[in-house]
């Protein structure tokens, strides 16, 4: 599913939203007495997002929405572009407002913008190792709890492509669903009547563990993308074969940094990696504040 970054938050508005109100939520809860304590509420200071380590940056746009939202009054200067390759000791982004509001909302930038540049980092280097290839990385729903759109996002913007977001915009039949059905043919026909019955037009992606789980998708028709799972290059070079580019293939289990290449050229069109989003070191940032204006 192809997101740019720029079209991400108008599609997942909604959905970003929620995340940050919910993340304010649990961690301004009643107010921060801290700075209500000590801070005259008047006070407009300036603050600055030092980097410290190089990387892609992401979650820019994520941080002037968290802004926008808590308090209007936050002006945030855009020093890079979600994208942008930042060298360590560089200045992010700068920050004027409120001073109460700047540390109000220091956590959360922090915690979106570090997350997410170490995702986008992640992605761009392991999509530039197969740029001699066709391929293209994915990401996968091993992602963290309530904060799944923000780690779709930092994908994109590192340059990896999403996968579907939840269990609601694709149909995948993986190895559980196709064994409690009882094989291949019976999951993939019953999906196709509910789905008509339903008048629900979402793409089907068939994990295929073997050659004749392939070969069935094949003879049933009726499948979007087939998900090669958990073989080999040397597997995988036979499926590509068989399938003969009449269906998008996708190879998926236990890809890593070391083995990405050879899977890719084997001629998969994707590679799905859960990696891409977990275990991830996160970018070491800070938020430091440079004077009162």
């Amino acid at each position: 599913m192809k997101h740019t970054p720029s079209s991400f938050p108008q599609k997942y508005q909604k959905e970003i939203d929620l995340l940050i109100q919910n993340a304010l939520a649990e961690d301004i809860g009643a107010g921060d007495f801290s700075a209500l304590s000590c801070l005259p509420s008047e006070e407009v200071s300036k603050a600055q997002l030092l980097v410290k380590a190089d990387c892609v940056l992401a979650g820019v746009a994520m941080a002037a929405r968290i802004c926008e939202l808590y308090d209007p009054r936050l002006e945030l200067h855009m020093v890079f572009l979600d994208g942008a390759l930042v060298s360590s000791g560089s200045v992010g982004l700068e920050l004027r407002g409120p001073s109460i509001s700047i540390l109000g909302v220091e956590r959360l930038l922090l915690n979106a913008l570090q997350r997410m540049s170490g995702i986008a980092t992640r992605t761009r280097e392991w999509q530039s190792l197969i740029a001699h290839t066709s391929c293209k990385v994915l990401d996968t729903r091993k992602t963290t709890p309530n904060f799944r759109v923000a780690e779709k996002w930092a994908v994109a913007i590192g340059g990896g492509e999403n996968h579907r977001m939840g269990l609601y915009d694709m149909i995948m039949l993986k190895d559980n669903h196709i064994d409690f059905c009882g094989g291949v043919a019976q999951a993939i026909s019953r999906t196709q009547a509910y789905l008509k019955t339903h008048h629900k037009p979402l793409p089907i992606v068939v994990e295929c563990r073997d050659l004749e789980e392939v070969q069935s998708c094949l003879s049933l028709g009726g499948v979007d993308r087939l998900l090669l799972d958990n073989m080999s290059p040397e597997k995988l070079t036979e499926a590509i074969k068989l399938i003969g580019g009449r269906l998008p293939t996708e190879a998926s289990g236990n890809i890593t940094k070391e083995t990405i290449v050879a899977v890719a050229e084997t001629g998969v069109d994707y590679i799905s990696m859960g990696a891409l989003t977990y275990n991830v070191p996160i970018i070491d940032m800070s938020l430091k504040a440079v004077s009162h204006s």
